[in-house]
């Protein structure tokens, strides 16, 4: 299976299965000097790991990262970083039932079709659990990201489960981390609660969508045709397993406007152009502009559920498939922190590859 790496100056290749020994990620590309430790990682990693409330999975991982190499005496040296993740809640008995049949939703067909094999055990690499990589690797870019563009900030929340959004007048950024959806509305995630719980009880699971905003963020980054900010950023949200949809600022919302009402006006502040609004989502032309860079991104229901789908198996005969095991209700709840890495992998990218190509020079305006 190759293409496993994303990125190019700050290049991420994860690797290992769901029921694995282990996984992790190699970083490639981070500069030297930079102050990095376990420590600095594991918060980022605890925010993702399953268990932590009833609307989650229930399978028990500490995510414990270590670092095995690239960094010394608790700096990076400028080569890979290898990160490891050991797994210690395996349950593959409970996957036992599905080692030739393909579950609905799930990339077991497609996985058989394209290799003629797949780790049925809970989908292998095709696991959600891949993503804890991605966190670890994202903890790495947020250090160098702080060290070289301090008071650039990185939020992820949830904006809606299933077709109950939130009211943007409630929004309250101190909310976030206060209830077990990362919703910045009390009211909405009180309501969520209800409704995912009434799902549980049907056997049932729902989608959602995730907003990721950096503040912070230099104007120049990205490049105009093939190199844009907003294409690599879409590109690394849709890569998330259960994905299907990615939009930056308005999005598909900005075809229902006029070029009057979408068109970011500016005016002229003490230290360069000053946005009245931001339509674009923080880039213009590929390239970001200084403001916010705003991404959305929609994750379809959990595939794995207990209600009967209908399915075939490998020797072509029809059956219907309970998934058991144990899976989130909505999955999009613990995309939060995988959305979060993805972005600050992307502006790291883009922040070293502006600085080798411009050193950082800006037009003059004013």
């Amino acid at each position: 299976m190759s293409f496993n790496t994303f990125g190019q100056m700050f290049r991420v290749t994860t690797w290992g299965e769901s029921h694995g020994p282990a996984l992790g990620a190699t970083v490639d590309g981070c500069p030297p000097g930079v102050a990095l430790t376990e420590a600095d990682l594991q918060p980022w990693l605890d925010r993702r790991k399953p268990g932590q409330s009833k609307f989650t999975t229930q399978r028990r991982e500490d995510d414990l990262v270590r670092i095995l190499s690239g960094t010394f005496e608790g700096r990076t040296t400028g080569t890979p970083i290898q990160l490891m993740i050991e797994n210690t809640d395996q349950r593959s008995k409970d996957y036992g039932d599905i080692a030739l049949a393909f579950r609905p939703g799930h990339a077991d067909l497609t996985y058989h079709q394209k290799y003629g094999l797949r780790d049925y055990r809970g989908g292998g690499r095709s696991s959600a659990r891949e993503t804890a990589a991605r966190v670890a690797a994202g903890g790495v870019a947020r250090a160098v990201l702080a060290a070289l563009v301090p008071g650039l900030t990185i939020t992820g929340y949830m904006v809606q489960m299933g077709p109950r959004g939130i009211d943007r007048a409630r929004f309250d950024a101190g909310q976030i981390d206060q209830n077990p959806f990362w919703c910045p509305d009390p009211v909405a995630a009180a309501d969520w609660a209800v409704y995912l719980d009434d799902l549980r009880r049907d056997q049932n699971s729902v989608g959602a969508v995730i907003e990721v905003v950096a503040e912070g963020v230099p104007s120049g980054l990205g490049a105009p045709i093939y190199g844009k900010l907003d294409a690599d950023l879409a590109a690394a949200m849709m890569s998330i397993n259960a994905v299907k949809g990615v939009e930056i600022g308005e999005g598909m919302a900005a075809a229902a406007l006029t070029g009057v009402e979408n068109a970011d006006e500016m005016r002229m502040g003490n230290d360069g152009p000053i946005f009245l609004s931001n339509h674009a989502g923080g880039i213009l032309g590929g390239i970001s502009t200084g403001q916010p860079v705003v991404c959305r991104f929609a994750v379809k229901p959990t595939s794995s559920i207990l209600t009967p789908r209908q399915t075939i198996n490998q020797r072509g005969e029809e059956l219907d498939l309970r998934t058991r095991g144990r899976h989130d209700p909505c999955v999009g709840i613990r995309a939060v922190p995988v959305g979060e890495a993805m972005m600050a992998c992307v502006i790291l990218d883009h922040l070293l590859r502006d600085r080798g190509q411009t050193g950082g020079a800006r037009g003059q305006i004013g």
